[in-house]
């Protein structure tokens, strides 16, 4: 039997906190919270704009870096990310590694008017009727996570719900699988969820491979201008910063100087 790997126990604690709140609000409930919400905002159209797209992200932990910022108003710091000119914003609510909650993501929701994404251990369909119940317009699938029948499902489920799919992978092998899946969003992470090793050239040598019509996102390790430069020309058509905007001292500008850069006549754009 194999050792447990850092991914294999933050979704044991998932599966937990999962199980703990479905106790209280039940699966039909959220389903008919998830009803009476506004309808999602078309993140695939905001993602197609011109230029190398900024998520920005609202991060309070890592399991890498322990501690990150102490977020007390994440409100005012999605409204910056808005202000700056970021197309998406991520919400961290994972508890456990993260210190992210739904709070958070309502926090946000109530704030700003494009597109939010629900970033977690997506393991179970509960999970997406509770991000469409707290206003995310998009979520994380994690292929490492999943197997495929719970990748396809898990996908089919949040586009059904009119929700978009990041689907993250490390690995070409990971790639054709979200690409079996029907991935119209695909996220590059640089890091190693199994083992918090990074490998920078993850990108570089996986986004060639996808299909011009899927939307590719670099998702780590952007600390300013020259990196989304250089995940520009490796293909990216979005950038997701966690770290480096929130410990910034002025996220507003941190992100609008990434968004300068990426819609510069300039930087390299990708191939369509």
């Amino acid at each position: 039997m194999s050792a447990a790997t850092v991914l294999d126990s933050i979704i044991e604690g998932v599966r937990a906190d999962v199980a703990a709140r479905e106790a209280v609000v039940s699966l039909g409930e959220i389903k008919e919270r998830a009803k009476q919400a506004p309808p999602p905002i078309n993140v695939l159209a905001a993602l197609r704009e011109p230029g190398i797209g900024v998520i920005a992200e609202v991060k309070r932990a890592s399991p890498s870096r322990g501690e990150l910022a102490s977020i007390g108003d994440p409100a005012k710091l999605a409204r910056a990310y808005e202000d700056g000119g970021a197309r998406v914003i991520s919400v961290l609510t994972e508890q456990r590694r993260f210190h992210g909650s739904l709070d958070d993501l309502d926090a946000v929701r109530a704030a700003v008017s494009i597109p939010i994404l629900r970033k977690d251990f997506i393991v179970r369909p509960y999970q997406i009727h509770e991000a469409r119940a707290h206003g995310a317009d998009m979520l994380l699938l994690i292929v490492a996570a999943l197997d495929q029948s719970a990748l396809e499902s898990l996908l089919e489920r949040t586009e059904s719900l009119g929700m978009t799919a990041l689907v993250e992978v490390h690995t070409e092998e990971e790639a054709d699988r979200a690409l079996q899946a029907g991935a119209s969003v695909i996220g590059v992470n640089a890091r190693n969820l199994k083992t918090l090793e990074v490998d920078r050239d993850c990108f570089a040598r996986i986004a060639p491979g996808l299909p011009s019509n899927v939307i590719r996102v670099a998702e780590s390790g952007v600390r300013g201008t020259a990196d989304l430069l250089a995940y520009a020309g490796a293909g990216a058509d979005a950038v997701l910063v966690g770290e480096g905007l929130v410990t910034s001292r002025d996220p507003r500008s941190a992100v609008a100087d990434l968004v300068t850069a990426g819609t510069h006549p300039s930087c390299p754009k990708p191939s369509r």
